[in-house]
């Protein structure tokens, strides 16, 4: 009977005997080379001894490769990097407890439709007791990603370009699982060709022309741009200023229309008023690679009175979230130039008056302090104003997540990750290095609460080990903003907590840190961006926590 696998205490597992240590001389390596060929853009990853060769193989083709903590912020970080680029990242695994430990962040990925390619050691097939052993294809499948597998070495070139194609084509997350017997075995042959495996579809003429004329008839058209609309900026603006329609974005297209005076910044529940009546008083609502979730059209109110179409280039998100009065199968881009080319060009919705109404973001601030704890609101339009526009906001999950996202202008959608596909809290952190190597020309800034961060601040090492000059905000009230808010007639003790010197907690971990309490307590910021900035920045902020934020209050109205 075989062994058990005990590779993550240093041994190799069964089967990961020695295999030819040349590059491109196992099928370990000939993976890690063929994934660099094809394009990968960044690899992160925990190595164990299940996909150390994978690993090195990755590094000698030329793929820039960051060592993570925990495979949960490694996942995270590859999913944030891959958002903010539009390249194929990819996260490297152990068999087992390694991919197990990535799930939550994969997840996330494959609910956003991240290009992100998962390469997961997998048990020897053999190895039926191994303690590593679990279903892999299973996992992969339960989250929605894409189970591929290198099957044999003879396949191994065939079965890299496909799992690649499908991640790259059809921004889909792929696992892909190497037993570690096969990854031992001699490499055989060459990969074949590169392939595209799918493209977008071009749209139906019928269908533009339905769109057509529903812009033709509209008064107050409003274009909701998704995910699936970045790059085509351009496009909709075009057709958006021919029609007369208002653009607004879901919160993680977020600066897509920045600049445009008729940009109405985020739908949904981080909207502000002003946006929110625009779009409630609108009577088409075009929603371009987006899902219309109930967070996006905040339950529906949104779109009552509108008629709604929807544009996107898979089929199986047209009226996935909510039913719709025209489905529109196509690339967003291509679409908005069809529909541009014949549409009527009118008004609509661009008068002196509303654009005079127009708040892509929320300015309200308290005119007091306590002394003791910040408004969130003060704290997130003071720093607003200190900080450089040419900055990244990465936006954990939370009670205070409304803040960053509502007061924090951001320069394009590039500059505004948020991973909420699965709405877990303790990806903000993770999901800011990516984007930071994604982006080092900007300042990268990183916006959690005190639960999402400590709950992922293994990566908080990753972070100064790195030298990554970035400033992270905590907005700490002591416990789970939203629960103790929500669950307002329930025992608290177990959402409530001690209120912990985070600060002092960051400098143990090598970075600077101020708590705040006050815009006074501001001006190290000052200082630290004037400096060399080779090392983050942490902000304790202890924020009042009186009441729920705007947009929890609005999402618990639901309820």
């Amino acid at each position: 009977m075989p062994a058990a696998d005990s590779g993550r205490l240093g041994q190799p597992d069964a089967g990961a005997g020695p295999g030819g240590e040349g590059l491109g001389s196992t099928v370990a390596e000939q993976v890690g080379r063929l994934v660099g060929e094809l394009g990968a853009g960044h690899a992160f990853g925990v190595v164990g001894s299940g996909n150390l060769r994978l690993a090195n193989a990755l590094r000698a083709t030329g793929v820039p490769y960051t060592a993570a903590r925990h495979e949960g912020g490694a996942a995270t970080a590859a999913d944030a990097w891959a958002r903010t680029t539009g390249e194929v990242a990819v996260l490297t695994v152990h068999q087992g407890c390694g991919l197990t430990n990535a799930l939550t962040g994969i997840a996330e990925a494959a609910k956003s439709r991240t290009p992100l390619l998962v390469l997961a050691a997998d048990s020897p097939r053999a190895a039926v007791r191994s303690n590593f052993r679990v279903d892999q294809d299973a996992l992969a499948r339960s989250v929605g990603a894409v189970a591929e597998r290198v099957h044999t070495a003879t396949s191994a070139a065939v079965d890299v370009v496909r799992a690649y194609g499908t991640c790259r084509d059809q921004r889909r997350t792929v696992v892909l699982s190497l037993p570690i017997d096969v990854q031992a075995e001699p490499a055989v042959g060459t990969a074949p060709p590169a392939r595209t495996t799918w493209r977008p579809p071009a749209p139906d003429a019928d269908a533009v022309v339905a769109l057509v004329d529903l812009l033709d008839r509209a008064e107050r058209p409003v274009f909701v741009a998704g995910r699936g609309a970045r790059g085509a900026r351009a496009e909709l603006e075009a057709l958006a200023a021919r029609c007369g329609a208002l653009l607004a974005t879901t919160a993680v297209a977020h600066g897509l229309f920045t600049g445009s005076d008729w940009s109405l910044g985020i739908s949904g529940g981080f909207s502000t008023p002003e946006t929110a009546e625009l779009i409630t008083g609108a009577d088409v609502v075009v929603a371009w690679g987006a899902a219309l979730t109930r967070w996006t059209v905040r339950g529906g109110e949104l779109l009552a009175g509108a008629t709604v179409a929807q544009v996107d280039d898979t089929p199986e998100a047209l009226g996935a979230q909510r039913p719709v009065d025209l489905a529109v199968l196509g690339d967003v881009a291509a679409t908005a130039r069809d529909a541009l080319a014949v549409v009527d060009e009118q008004v609509g919705y661009r008068t002196p008056e509303v654009v005079a109404r127009i708040a892509p973001r929320h300015t309200l601030v308290p005119d007091t302090e306590s002394g003791d704890r910040i408004d969130p609101r003060t704290l997130t339009a003071a720093l607003d104003e200190l900080l450089p526009l040419e900055r990244t906001v990465a936006v954990d999950s939370g009670n205070f997540m409304g803040y960053p996202s509502g007061y924090l202008r951001v320069p394009d959608e590039a500059g505004f990750c948020l991973t909420q596909g699965f709405q877990s809290i303790g990806l903000g952190l993770a999901t800011a290095i990516g984007a930071a190597l994604a982006r080092p020309d900007r300042l990268p800034v990183a916006a959690c609460g005190d639960g999402g961060f400590l709950m992922g601040i293994s990566e908080f090492e990753t972070a100064v080990r790195l030298g990554l000059g970035m400033l992270v905000v905590v907005y700490d009230d002591a416990g789970y903003g939203a629960e103790f808010h929500h669950f307002t007639d329930a025992d608290q003790s177990t959402v409530r907590f001690p209120d912990a010197d985070l600060a002092a907690i960051a400098r143990g971990y090598g970075a600077d840190a101020a708590t705040v309490r006050s815009v006074a307590d501001l001006d190290i910021v000052r200082g630290w961006l004037a400096g060399r900035r080779d090392r983050p920045l942490l902000l304790d902020a202890k924020v009042t926590s009186d009441e729920p934020s705007w947009w929890l209050a609005e999402a618990f109205r639901e309820h």
